[in-house]
């Protein structure tokens, strides 16, 4: 196999590479001010859109939302919300199905929203949670495609209600395939769907894929949750786990509405340095899930040196915002080394604005976090989302939100 299709686990194998700098503009001039930041940081945006993630459509779109359900949960120390959040474009229509848990009596609290992947009623077995009717992924806990009782509460694990609850928060989560099923699907169901009378149904090199159709139906929600009296919009961190992840870094690097960001185990395409070519590489992924990225992307596959941008560059998007990345020290697939040092080398953008990230790049300790506005922690164990992740979480929301 070439290095265009198989993952290294060496790290005497990560070639010599030198990082895009990003305090150096496209003209080759340094940037040392906030104002000229905002000038590069949308340079580095606009190399995003157009050779990794894809330009996500432009025309304009109405968001509503209808709630359908709501009750008492967590021993009455809850509210569980069920809201059908509604994108229509000309003469279309999508429907999004969104789960809301937050502190029982409260208004106006900050919130975690995330994507789930098989459902919102795998988040918790709260047995009034409304099962999906979208395409599922076959499992032993599904019936083929469908969703099925089986499933209820089977991810309780990654997500920490209650205990998000009792901390204060809400927890805001949708269904990934409510929003586009995670196949190749040619991009013709899903929000893709809205559009598939104009260009942006065809995949051209910079058009939107997979990623960027979960990061729109985030921003979407975050629409809706401007005018729902129970979340505080100003106050919303985005989450999400492995390709998820990367969608939470792509959201919160488009829409600054999002207050602070989470990058759980993303790896390939999120926060680990495409340059490394260690574990998931950009030619493995593409090869795997040709629909995530835009067409583009596919052209760095064992030609990553020639990317205008890397990781680093990424999570520097997020600036001033606080931002969190976790590694696993067992998930190789995802380059914890090199996840860590995207999430260092973005530390001098947010120097420039007076914050604090990573001082060192000596790889962090297992189990023990560092940094400060950018933050970082390589956890025991595996690729998963567990309750020593979300303590980082919520200790880190506690004092930004």
């Amino acid at each position: 196999m070439s290095i265009i299709d198989e993952a290294n686990y060496d790290e005497s194998q990560v070639p010599e590479f030198t990082l895009p700098d990003v305090l150096v503009n496209n003209a080759g001039q340094t940037v040392s001010t906030v104002e000229q930041w905002q000038q590069r940081r949308q340079e580095i945006l606009d190399a995003y859109t157009n050779y990794i993630f894809g330009q996500s459509p432009q025309e304009a779109y109405a968001v509503s939302g209808k709630v359908v359900e709501e009750g008492d949960a967590f021993n009455g120390q809850a509210l569980r919300k069920q809201v059908c959040v509604t994108i229509t474009v000309a003469d279309k229509q999508h429907d999004i199905s969104v789960l809301i848990y937050a502190p029982k009596d409260a208004a106006s609290v900050p919130a975690f929203m995330g994507l789930n992947f098989h459902g919102n009623h795998t988040v918790h077995e709260d047995p009034q949670i409304l099962l999906p009717s979208s395409w599922v992924r076959e499992s032993e806990h599904s019936d083929g495609n469908n969703a099925s009782e089986k499933g209820r509460g089977t991810a309780q694990s990654r997500w920490a209600a209650e205990e998000i609850v009792k901390r204060g928060y809400a927890l805001i989560t949708i269904y990934y395939g409510d929003i586009d099923p995670d196949y190749d699907d040619d991009f013709k169901n899903g929000v893709h769907a809205l559009y598939s009378d104009n260009e942006f149904h065809r995949p051209a090199k910079n058009n939107w894929a997979t990623i960027a159709a979960w990061s729109w139906g985030l921003q979407r929600v975050m629409d809706y949750c401007e005018g729902d009296a129970l979340i505080d919009e100003k106050r919303v961190a985005v989450i999400g786990h492995s390709r998820l992840g990367k969608t939470s870094l792509w959201t919160g690097a488009q829409d600054q509405r999002f207050s602070l960001i989470i990058s759980n185990n993303s790896g390939c395409g999120g926060a680990a340095l495409s340059r490394r070519r260690f574990g998931e590489t950009i030619g493995v992924i593409n090869n795997s899930f040709p629909h995530w990225f835009c067409e583009q992307h596919k052209t760095y596959g064992g030609n990553e040196s020639s990317m205008p941008v890397d990781q680093h560059m990424l999570i520097a998007l997020q600036a001033p915002r606080p931002v969190y990345v976790a590694s696993a020290v067992e998930d190789t697939w995802a380059d914890p080394r090199g996840e860590f040092l995207s999430a260092y080398h973005a530390t001098p953008v947010y120097e420039l604005f007076g914050k604090q990230g990573i001082a060192s790049d000596a790889q962090a300790t297992i189990d023990e976090p560092v940094g400060a506005d950018v933050a970082y922690h390589v956890r025991s164990g595996g690729h998963d989302v567990k309750a020593f992740d979300w303590k980082q979480y919520l200790d880190f929301a506690d004092k930004y939100l």
